[in-house]
């Protein structure tokens, strides 16, 4: 099959993906979702050579899969395909992990680690951030409410792909699993150290702007603050729910060191 040929197969079957399949933008994501067994379906690069010397420096344990997938195209068919190019040059797509079992694993019990909740988030980088964050600390998943997709490209990019080793879904706030104590993260909380966060909590965490909405604040157990230096506004909330966490982690009852951590 000729060069031409072949980029029209690949940017029809590209373009013909499943609703709502997942893209995966950079090597890391990819590197990171076959860690994690995401099913990816399709994988791009413009330096096929180059993708496989950084899988043998930075991934090798993934390095023949990436290799085996990795179809070369040239620039600008990736660039037609992909808005926004990373700067390793390769973008895969995967399946969405399925939201009926997503579900049924933040409301299984007993729960080894908290849920984290965002509150009607609205920077879409915070969001990747967290759920980061939420896969290296070993975290059950990562629940959003409101109106921001947390498997959006741009979120899907600052969460390096690990959006595949924990649970993330959007849910609204009468759908939380509530079969946890709900601790909410607020200014007018009880001080954080003198609280023991249990492996079953939900954490809750407000938005950037706003904080915690009136609804989510009723549904609280207690109310958490973390100190802050008088007249500083207040943390990044990526900050906030990395301190929880290693609250959380740090605690006598925590079952964390126990947890399959990613490289």
């Amino acid at each position: 099959m000729d060069q031409e040929l072949l980029d029209a197969v690949v940017v029809r079957r590209w373009r013909g993906a499943a609703p709502g399949s997942v893209l995966l933008d950079g090597f890391h994501a990819l590197k990171h979702a076959l860690r994690f067994d995401a099913a990816v379906e399709l994988v791009l690069t413009s330096d096929r050579a180059a993708v496989a010397a950084l899988a043998r420096d930075l991934a090798s344990d993934v390095a023949d899969r990436i290799d085996a997938l990795a179809v070369q195209v040239p620039a600008e068919v990736l660039k037609q395909l992909v808005p926004r190019i990373h700067p390793t040059g390769i973008a895969a797509l995967a399946a969405r992990p399925d939201r009926a079992a997503n579900l049924a694993a933040l409301a299984a019990q007993p729960r080894r680690a908290p849920v984290v909740v965002l509150d009607n988030p609205r920077n879409l980088g915070n969001i990747g951030a967290v759920v980061r964050l939420a896969a290296g600390f070993g975290a059950t998943g990562v629940v959003t409410t409101g109106d921001a997709d947390p498997w959006h490209p741009t979120v899907v990019r600052a969460g390096a792909g690990l959006h595949f080793a924990t649970v993330v879904e959007q849910l609204t706030v009468d759908q939380l699993p509530f079969d946890g104590p709900l601790y909410a993260l607020d200014p007018e909380g009880e001080d954080i150290r003198g609280i023991t966060f249990p492996d079953a909590a939900l954490l809750a965490f407000g938005s950037e702007r706003h904080g915690l909405s009136a609804e989510l604040r009723a549904r609280a157990t207690r109310l958490v603050a973390i100190p802050m230096r008088p007249q500083v506004s207040s943390f990044n909330l990526a900050t906030s729910v990395g301190m929880g966490l290693f609250h959380w982690g740090s605690g006598p009852g925590s079952r964390n060191g126990d947890a399959e951590l990613p490289e």
